[in-house]
């Protein structure tokens, strides 16, 4: 009996979004719609982009890769979840769920930084304007982004190669909707004070920091626009900002539920984690969209119309 309940887990079954038996076939029409939303947005954003030399600056360049993180996000967990609403399979492989593990802490913290790098390219944009292609060299960019992804995927290697050193003897069944530090640790049969608090530390300290730094920019920006005497000015420079403070909203809100707040039913969590890391991919596109009369020209000439007078 010892023998048997220490075997190796090789996979994990994970029990899918509570609450939900009987709406199968509703979920997955939705998340299907979800999804190919999302990868339809931003693939437009990236060839849009791509194709208007007028569009190759800081901006965004960084926006580009926003929409790199926000294809990966929408790819972690959503085709999975759609087997398991379609065919009822709930297996994962155990390469799988670290595989899962992995790459959501990875474009999370991507995403993270990146919106701390662009909330930097907006300060040197509005408070030192006439040094800004200077500050923000394509080297300089270069290596913020570069930076960001290599840091990244440190600090995802770490947390992952902690979560599965782990034993797990036996019990596999992951009651979460996708492989997570927190639901799979739970199942290990040896102490997980280690990987919660390097975890929680992890992620506290990057999100907290990345956000300090968010607001101090956002701070010397509002008191640059207010000393601004053109009224137009100060309306060109605050809509310049509008859809990052949204997307920025859209990223640390749920993370602030999420990580803050283990009190949460767990109804909760998966609709804040569902919106975050589902909904939030395919709105971040629609965000930079629709206020950004530069990004919709290019969206004109990339499908052959006509663009916008400038």
């Amino acid at each position: 009996m010892e023998m048997e309940n220490r075997t190796v887990v090789s996979e994990f079954i994970l029990l899918g979004i509570p609450n939900t038996k009987g709406h199968e076939t509703i979920l997955f029409i939705g998340f299907l719609a979800f999804y190919l939303c999302t990868l339809l947005g931003n693939l437009l954003i990236l060839s849009a982009i791509l194709a208007d030399s007028r569009l190759h600056t800081p901006m965004y360049f960084f926006l580009c890769n926003l929409s790199v993180v926000d294809l990966g996000f929408a790819s972690i967990s959503t085709p999975k979840l759609l087997v398991s609403l379609w065919a009822k399979s709930r297996t994962i492989s155990l390469g799988g769920c670290m595989s899962q593990v992995f790459f959501f802490h990875f474009l999370g913290c991507t995403e993270c930084l990146l919106c701390t790098v662009m909330a930097f390219d907006r300060y040197v944009a509005i408070c030192h304007p006439l040094r800004y292609l200077i500050i923000m060299n394509w080297r300089v960019c270069t290596i913020l982004a570069a930076g960001t992804w290599i840091s990244s995927s440190f600090c995802a290697t770490i947390l992952t190669s902690l979560t599965f050193m782990l034993p797990y003897c036996g019990h596999n069944v992951v009651d979460y909707y996708f492989c997570d530090i927190f639901p799979v640790a739970k199942l290990a049969c040896a102490d997980t004070y280690v990987i919660e608090t390097v975890t929680f530390t992890n992620t506290g300290v990057v999100a907290m920091t990345c956000f300090f730094l968010i607001l101090v920019s956002y701070v010397c920006i509002v008191y640059s626009i207010l000393k601004m005497n053109s009224a137009e000015g100060r309306r060109k420079a605050a809509s310049t900002c509008a859809s990052h403070l949204m997307v920025v909203t859209l990223f640390f809100g749920p993370c602030a539920l999420v990580y803050t707040q283990p009190q949460l039913s767990k109804v909760l969590v998966t609709a804040v984690h569902l919106f975050g890391y589902v909904a939030t991919p395919m709105l971040n596109p629609v965000i930079y969209t629709l206020r950004n009369k530069e990004v919709k020209g290019a969206l004109r000439k990339l499908r052959g119309g006509q663009t916008t007078a400038r």
